[in-house]
């Protein structure tokens, strides 16, 4: 819940690669190349040759051949993303504030003078502090008043992943997955947009990257396919209040975005809004979901095939 309410708003960003660029969490980045989380470490030493160095002699024996391989995959992706920001590849956001209420499990989205209802998912075992919760319990029930939150999405250009450079696996891999942590980047700085000036809850916020990427500020942004909410076809739902189209992401008839580059989600004020993990449900939730979203058990079945 929050009281500092804006009205109805709809805002489009488009970013330049060296806008965002310093958002990345090169946490994700190493792992999607199979290495340990320490080699994030790399991204806070001095670019010159003696800093890196010394770096890799401060790892363990075992680590230092792992050291100089995440140095030369961070270099590479350093000059690539100097190369993508010469092309004139862009990210894009777009994110819409408006008035909602919680119903049950269900968020009851207010847009334009239309409803759209966003049946949400509940924990089936308790959290670390013996709660089970649902997004929706972070949103006033209408008795309680008015409430606000965030429809958002974000996208790198195709055109990263598009264009490949003599067929190279290697470049083609290495632009697809800083296209995904340009989508996430973007993400964290548009969110960070919407805190301090767009919606405007938490203007005085000044976080450093790391706290940024340790979800330090105020609120929540859930996406679709995550432990909190992993039902990617609610993809479909938000797409039409949303709009996605006007940022250039097309949805399957499942709910996939394309490009694949993209987030898509919520952005929730509340100041206890945590993030969880839905977890395994059982046959009663999923009847219960199914009917919430209008679809047959089969269907919702095979959406949430790794909840069940």
């Amino acid at each position: 819940m929050t009281d500092n309410l804006s009205k109805e708003q709809k805002t489009i960003r488009t970013y330049r690669i060296s806008d965002v660029a310093p958002y990345i969490n090169w946490f994700y980045f190493f792992h999607t190349w199979g290495l340990p989380a320490s080699m994030v470490s790399l991204t806070r030493v001095h670019d010159c040759e003696g800093c890196t160095a010394a770096w890799v002699k401060s790892l363990p024996d075992e680590m230092q051949d792992q050291g100089k391989e995440a140095l030369n995959l961070y270099h590479d992706a350093l000059r690539t993303l100097s190369s993508l920001d010469a092309e004139h590849n862009v990210t894009q956001a777009v994110a819409i504030i408006c008035q909602a209420n919680s119903d049950g499990d269900d968020i009851l989205v207010n847009y334009n003078g239309l409803s759209t209802r966003l049946p949400m998912l509940r924990q089936q075992s308790p959290d670390n502090d013996g709660l089970c919760y649902c997004l929706s319990d972070f949103i006033r029930p209408s008795e309680a008043g008015d409430d606000c939150i965030g429809l958002f999405a974000t996208s790198a250009s195709r055109s990263i992943v598009e264009y490949t450079k003599d067929n190279d696996p290697y470049n083609a891999m290495m632009r697809q997955t800083l296209a995904d942590r340009l989508a996430e980047a973007t993400a964290d700085k548009f969110h960070e947009e919407v805190r301090r000036q767009i919606w405007g809850y938490a203007p005085h916020e000044r976080l450093p990257f790391d706290e940024l990427h340790s979800e330090r500020y105020q609120g929540i942004r859930p996406a679709t396919g995550y432990p909190s909410m992993p039902d990617i076809s609610l993809n479909v739902i938000i797409d039409s209040v949303l709009q996605l189209k006007d940022i250039g992401i097309k949805l399957t008839e499942t709910g996939m975005m394309q490009p694949h580059a993209s987030v898509c989600g919520l952005m929730i004020a509340h100041p206890k809004a945590k993030y969880f993990s839905v977890g395994h449900i059982d046959e009663t939730q999923l009847r219960d979901y199914a009917a919430r979203r209008g679809m047959n058990v089969e269907q919702m079945r095979s959406y949430l095939a790794n909840s069940l």
